[in-house]
């Protein structure tokens, strides 16, 4: 579910799949001292463009993957949930590409000082997929040196890993490439297909049509067997999991599900309340 209030306008492989320049103002993070917190890689903002500070609130709050709509307007990629919320100033690039680009050359080619992790920027394609996709991948390569990238039948790690969600047109144009800076996000039905993880890094689905536990009373055993299947599944090919719509109501049940999720080995906690899911992973550090 998006916020209440909008902003208008692998393994190895899943591990590569997981000069000074001044930083954009709000870039830097508070809690990131030289012994500061480290990162927290599970943690990802769903919708991330309508916190009042994109991209910048939740890597100071220390996530390791974040979400971007974009929409191919007049050869502009724009970001917003819905057609009625766009607006021509709020582009990939300024939200999204510049800062991380000026971020990472800053921190030495990392989003983060102390971890070499590459940041999943997630980009949920919300008009037609292959046009919108090209287009894309226009941008990507003029940061090359930013992006974790496939070539030659090998993937090459960088400071942050574009996956590519959405509609699913994309796929094909995206299975064509030879060389890419992207990813691509799939569904519980490319779990054991034959598209390798230097394709599908990522599985990810919706809860509710997969699981009809809340939060609320025990888990059902044959479910929590289901999930554990799944992640073990996907880990066992180098593929990360997540999973939204999810409980995102602060409370009992939205602790509950977290924590099976976090039990089962799912690499990706959905969520639109930063400081919460920060509070939580914090304190199940060792879970």
């Amino acid at each position: 579910m998006a916020l209440t209030t909008r902003r208008r306008a692998l393994t190895t492989l899943g591990a590569a799949l997981a000069g000074a320049v001044a930083l954009p103002a709000g870039t830097a993070l508070a809690s990131e001292g030289r012994h500061g917190p480290r990162p927290l890689w599970r943690a990802h903002a769903h919708n991330d463009y309508e916190h009042p500070r994109p991209l910048l609130d939740a890597l100071d709050h220390r996530f390791g993957s974040v979400e971007a709509d974009i929409y191919l307007v007049d050869g502009q990629l724009l970001v917003a949930h819905d057609p009625e919320d766009l607006d021509p100033s709020r582009t990939l690039e300024s939200l999204y590409l510049d800062p991380l680009a000026a971020r990472v050359r800053a921190h030495h080619g990392r989003v983060y000082r102390r971890d070499r992790r590459a940041l999943h920027l997630l980009i949920d394609l919300k008009t037609e997929g292959s046009s919108t996709y090209l287009e894309l991948d226009r941008h990507l390569r003029r940061y090359k040196h930013l992006f974790t990238t496939y070539a030659h039948g090998r993937v090459f790690p960088g400071a942050v890993t574009a996956v590519i969600s959405g509609d699913r047109a994309a796929r094909a144009p995206m299975a064509a490439q030879r060389t890419r800076r992207a990813f691509y996000d799939g569904r519980l039905t490319d779990l054991g297909s034959s598209a390798p993880a230097s394709f599908i890094p990522l599985i990810s689905d919706n809860w509710t049509l997969n699981f009809t536990w809340r939060g609320v009373g025990a888990f059902p055993a044959a479910e929590r067997r289901k999930l554990r299947g799944i992640v073990g599944a996907a880990h066992s090919r180098g593929q990360r999991v997540r999973f939204w719509a999810t409980p995102d109501i602060a409370g009992p049940a939205r602790d509950a599900v977290w924590t099976e999720l976090l039990a089962a080995g799912v690499d990706h906690l959905n969520t639109d309340d930063l400081a919460g899911l920060e509070t939580f992973l914090d304190a199940h550090r060792d879970a």
